[in-house]
């Protein structure tokens, strides 16, 4: 930077990338608790709604990897005003368009939206708090938490007082334009130097040493938590026989513990190490969600997000962690990975239940819960090993 961004700026600067991670958080998951009715007005199945909700996920990853290139050569302002034009444009289209191809390419351009909006949130606080960056990454993803848990419980007030889902999308379109404003209004700090990474070369820096390992734990996670909470209203209505308002409200409480526990895990990670605390956590993630599916226990399906909620800020900042230059391209890269999990995880759910019921679906999203925790500690292990050797070294 070519100066330090005073107390002000950096105040500000974080309040916006909180503000941006509220609606990220808020309308990624206006789609959950909105897709019964979604189904019911268009008269699809599973399969073709999950087909609809690959648009949000396909655009997401386009907008990570092309975000984080662009904010390492024009600077994160331009990826914040150009990340709320987009999801202006989606959710508006979104919330009007009847035909699966046109809210599927609506979702597209949500999904793109969100990208920017990851990706730049993300890179401000990396850049602003480097010390700190694992707790202030958790309190980051709190916000999100607080929209996504907001979300359910906005679309389930609209629903029984009988307006359409449609409606919910359009009051996200107030908070969309303020947080647009703010982005026009605030100064960034400005990169020493533009950076000279082509989209050539982003293979050769985002792939190095154990990145990639980081990135199939990413996808693999990502698949579990976003395949969970898009279906969980679905699931708990027709396999518990839950009301749709006490479903979303479920889904509610999934994403207010994810809040909670980012909050409180947060202060913790940094003292246990990112890896080991990923570790944990995964692994009562994957047992509170096997007793919710195989026993009458439901309540334990929502329990799931307290134990999911460090996960991604922390791989985030381990990721920032494992290589210090092109850090905006390797989040790019990482997040790229992960809106690749968020749009894997909700589809082979979609299209496992469609053939084979809501139970093997959800327990198809275990198994992907199993498989990160197995990558993890892969990944534990090979960085001990690599410790070792540069201690006797």
């Amino acid at each position: 930077m070519k100066t330090s961004p005073s107390k002000t700026a950096i105040f500000l600067l974080t309040a916006l990338s909180f503000f941006a991670f509220f609606i990220f958080g808020g309308t990624d998951n206006l789609k959950g608790p909105t897709l019964p009715a979604l189904i019911a007005e268009l008269n699809l199945d599973y399969g073709s709604s999950g087909n609809i909700f690959l648009g949000v996920y396909i655009g997401f990853l386009v907008a990570s990897l092309l975000a984080g290139v662009f904010a390492d050569r024009f600077g994160l302002k331009v990826v914040f005003v150009s990340a709320g034009v987009i999801l202006a444009l989606g959710v508006g289209g979104y919330s009007f368009f009847n035909t699966p191809f046109l809210l599927s390419l609506s979702l597209f351009v949500v999904g793109f939206g969100m990208g920017g909006l990851e990706l730049g949130a993300t890179a401000v606080i990396v850049n602003l708090y480097h010390r700190q960056k694992g707790l202030y990454l958790n309190l980051l993803s709190v916000m999100h938490g607080l929209g996504s848990a907001l979300a359910p419980i906005f679309v389930g007030y609209l629903l029984t007082a009988g307006f359409s889902w449609r409606v919910a999308y359009r009051w996200d379109l107030l908070f969309i334009a303020l947080f647009f404003a703010a982005s026009l209004a605030l100064r960034f700090p400005q990169a020493e130097e533009k950076n000279s990474l082509d989209f050539r070369a982003v293979s050769k820096v985002a792939f190095k040493h154990s990145l990639p390992l980081y990135y199939a734990i990413i996808l693999f996670y990502v698949s579990a938590e976003i395949g969970l909470s898009s279906w969980m209203v679905v699931y708990l209505k027709e396999m518990r026989g839950m009301s749709e308002a006490a479903s979303a409200n479920f889904l509610a409480l999934f994403f207010g513990l994810i809040m909670l526990g980012r909050f409180i895990g947060g202060f913790l990670v940094r003292s246990v190490g990112y890896l080991r605390a990923i570790s944990v956590a995964i692994f009562f993630a994957a047992a509170s969600l096997s007793i919710g599916i195989f026993t009458q226990a439901t309540f334990f399906i929502p329990l799931t997000g307290l134990f999911l909620s460090i996960i991604f800020p922390t791989l985030a900042a381990a990721v920032s962690d494992a290589e210090h230059k092109n850090t905006n391209t390797i989040l790019g890269v990482a997040f790229a990975f992960s809106s690749f999990g968020g749009m894997v995880g909700p589809w082979l759910t979609a299209w496992t239940s469609n053939f084979f019921g809501l139970q093997a679906g959800f327990i198809l999203l275990l198994f992907f819960a199993v498989l990160t925790f197995s990558l993890v500690f892969i990944l534990e292990q090979k960085s001990r090993r690599e410790n070792l050797v540069a201690q006797n070294n």
